[in-house]
Order: structure tokens, then C-alpha cells, then sequence
């Protein structure tokens, strides 16, 4: 489980606050999505997640505080622009991962991960000669290696191919029915349509609605995610 609660986050004292009383809760397997348009303050909200800001408000990660060695052994983060040791082959980096962590087993984990983000063949070469699409993938990879039992994405879908796509949007089923909590933010709300659970809409540094899946009715979460954004700018 992700909590958050009550986050608020000033850059600057003589300014509003990019985020401003923030609480939501991304659950056991469930999937999460953190919408919003740009400036809305998500950036802000997963920094603060991930410890990378100092903030206002309570972040606990499976019941422990994100700045936690517990809640880092359970926490996977991937970031919208991977961060990857340039200079290490994929093996390397997967085993440089493994041995950090301390995981036991790790390789057999790893194998079902290099096939399934087709990434067998790419194994020897140095991660600063990969494609975009590849170092997404490779950052997916090492996220999930840990098995980790709360999952943060930021926009997964960034430079993938659709065939790729799907086997994510497969992954993220996957991994929710076995109790993991995924909280996914991203602009391509098309893209997870069939997946979602819950949804979060922030405008202006603050959560201004939540839908859980069943309270959408005829609308699609793209046409819900439009009129609200469009009501708060009003």
C-alpha cells in the first residue's frame, strides 16, 4: 500500500505551494492512477513519494515511512526517464540490482523478465547503447526484480511499441491479482481504460476528485478526466 497523507510541498515560501494537502491511497491489488494536466503538482507528489523532496505530511510505504530501509526493500520506482548505469551491460546491471538488494534467487526472476520485455538478446550491450524504448524496459525490469509489493510508474508507456504495451498492461494485471499495490501515473489515460481501479484527478496542487471503478457509468475515465480539469479551470 501507498499512503499519503495530507502532503503539502513549498519550492518557495513567497509562492502558492506546488502541492497543498494531498492525501490519497494506492491499495492492495488494486491499480491506481494519478491524473492531472501539467503543472497539477504529480511531479511533485511522486518526488515526495519516493523521498527525492523534503515535504510537509505523512508518506508510509506498506505501513512503513518511505524513508524507511523497510519500505525501500518492498518499494519498486520507475521512473518516466530511466536512470541506468550507462557504463554496466544489462546482465551487469541486473546483477549490480540483485547483489544491492541482497535477493536471493534473483536470476531466475530476472530470465522470466529479459524474455518477457524481449531483452534476451540485448544482455551483453552497455545500457548507454540501448534504445529508448529498451532502457524503459530495463528500468521496468530492475524495479520488478526485487518483487516488490508496492509499485510507482511514471508514464510506463513512454517509447514502447504496442506489442510491448500490451504485455505491460498484461504485467500490471498480473502483478494486481497477486496483491500488488501499483499507483501509475501517466498522460495516455487511453492506454489504461481496461486496467484501472482508481483513479485520482489533481489540478492546482490538489486532489480535486476521486472515481473508483462501477462509478464511471457511460463515461469513459478520459471524458470524466476532461470535464473535471475543465470545471477547476473554470
Amino acid at each position: 500500500m501507498i499512503e499519503v497523507k495530507n502532503l503539502t510541498k513549498h519550492y518557495s515560501l513567497l509562492e502558492s505551494p506546488a502541492v497543498k494537502d494531498v492525501s490519497f491511497c494506492a491499495k492492495e491489488g488494486k491499480i491506481t492512477i494519478l491524473l492531472g494536466p501539467n503543472g497539477a503538482g504529480k511531479s511533485t507528489t511522486i518526488k515526495s513519494i519516493v523521498n527525492l523532496l523534503n515535504y510537509q505530511g505523512e508518506i508510509n510505504i506498506c505501513g512503513y515511512p518511505n524513508s524507511s530501509l523497510e519500505a525501500k526493500k518492498s518499494f519498486g520506482y520507475v521512473p518516466e526517464v530511466p536512470v541506468l548505469y550507462d557504463l554496466l551491460t544489462v546482465d551487469e546491471t541486473i546483477h549490480f540490482i540483485g547483489k544491492s538488494y541482497r535477493l536471493q534467487n534473483y536470476g531466475k526472476t530476472a530470465e522470466e523478465y529479459l524474455e518477457l520485455f524481449d531483452l534476451t538478446k540485448q544482455r551483453k550491450k552497455l545500457a548507454k547503447e540501448l534504445s529508448k524504448g529498451m532502457r524503459q524496459k530495463l528500468s521496468m525490469l530492475l524495479a520488478l526484480l526485487i518483487q516488490p509489493k508496492a509499485l510507482l510508474v511514471d508514464e510506463p508507456m513512454v517509447g514502447l511499441d504496442p506489442a510491448s504495451i500490451e504485455a505491460v498492461l498484461q504485467l500490471f494485471v498480473r502483478l494486481k491479482e497477486a496483491g500488488t499495490s501499483i499507483l501509475i501515473s501517466t498522460h495516455i489515460i487511453d492506454v489504461v481504460n481496461e486496467i484501472w481501479d482508481c483513479a485520482y484527478i489533481m489540478q492546482q496542487g490538489e486532489i480535486v476528485r476521486e472515481i473508483h471503478r462501477g462509478e464511471e457509468g457511460s463515461e469513459t475515465l478520459k471524458q470524466i478526466f476532461f470535464e473535471t480539469t475543465a470545471e477547476e479551470k473554470a
